[in-house]
């Protein structure tokens, strides 16, 4: 299956739809494999994937009733018996990010893996979301009252405290220390819009602009008001010469960024707003 971008028009509307409200809790696997949909430009036969995704959760609650609750049994299943686990070879190819690819590979990214473990932990009936721990996404699960720390990467380990001091002291210098702030929760719009950010930087980095400002779309149909995506939608916009584009989004990032940004930022919306409107003329 390609995982090329389409240049074709992008109907945002469902994702849209699925990530209306407040985006603490939305259907994170629905919304993946719209995005995954997005991306391709065409039709994708969704149903094997939702079938192959509700199976490991039928895994887990077999197990779950046979030797009783644990966060293991989802390593136990998701990564044991159907291979699922990090991809560290080829990190940075963009199928790690589309959660279509991550279940026909069988390998991806924390944030993609974590989709699954947050999807197949909640037909649990547990408590799960995402962590906001610096570098590495994790995933926290509450069962029967307490909560422990999920590492889908690493084929769902669970992680203890030392655990976590090695890990963060890997992604942030020998001398990092764990603090409160490492385990805030992350709403699910949070989780979604950094997926999808992996697919704008990877693009970005390999100047495929069009593509990027796809991506930004997508991002923007998760989060309409977030003031930093609007702001690059009007730059990236500019240097694609599509100067009405442009012009919308910086519009719409002053009037929903008062108090909310660097007021220096606005001041260089509004004279690249003022130069844009110009050129219409």
């Amino acid at each position: 299956m390609s995982n090329v971008e389409s240049d074709s028009p992008q109907d945002l509307g469902p994702l849209r739809a699925l990530c209306a409200g407040d985006g603490a809790r939305l259907d994170l696997l629905e919304a993946a494999l719209a995005l995954s949909t997005l991306r391709r430009g065409e039709a994708v036969d969704l149903a094997p994937f939702r079938q192959h995704v509700a199976a490991m959760s039928a895994d887990v609650a077999d197990l779950v009733r046979r030797r009783g609750a644990t966060p293991e049994s989802l390593a136990e299943v998701i990564a044991r018996s159907y291979a699922y686990r990090g991809d560290s070879e080829t990190y940075d190819d963009l199928q790690n990010a589309d959660l279509v690819r991550v279940i026909e590979r069988r390998k991806g990214l924390p944030v993609a893996l974590a989709i699954l473990y947050l999807h197949v932990a909640r037909t649990q009936g547990w408590d799960a979301e995402g962590l906001a721990f610096p570098g590495h996404f994790l995933i926290r699960v509450g069962i029967e009252g307490a909560r422990h720390v999920v590492d889908p990467f690493h084929e769902g380990d669970v992680r203890d405290a030392a655990g976590l001091r090695d890990l963060l002291r890997q992604v942030s210098g020998p001398a990092a220390e764990l603090t409160p702030d490492h385990f805030d929760p992350v709403s699910d719009r949070d989780v979604l819009l950094r997926l999808e950010n992996n697919v704008r930087l990877r693009l970005a980095r390999r100047e495929e602009w069009p593509g990027a400002a796809q991506s930004l779309d997508r991002m923007l149909a998760i989060s309409p008001d977030q003031p930093e995506l609007l702001f690059e939608a009007g730059q990236l916009n500019a240097r694609l010469d599509k100067r009405r584009a442009a012009i919308a989004a910086f519009e719409r990032f002053l009037d929903t960024s008062a108090g909310r940004s660097d007021p220096a930022l606005r001041q260089r919306a509004s004279a690249l707003l003022q130069e844009l409107r110009r050129g219409l003329n």
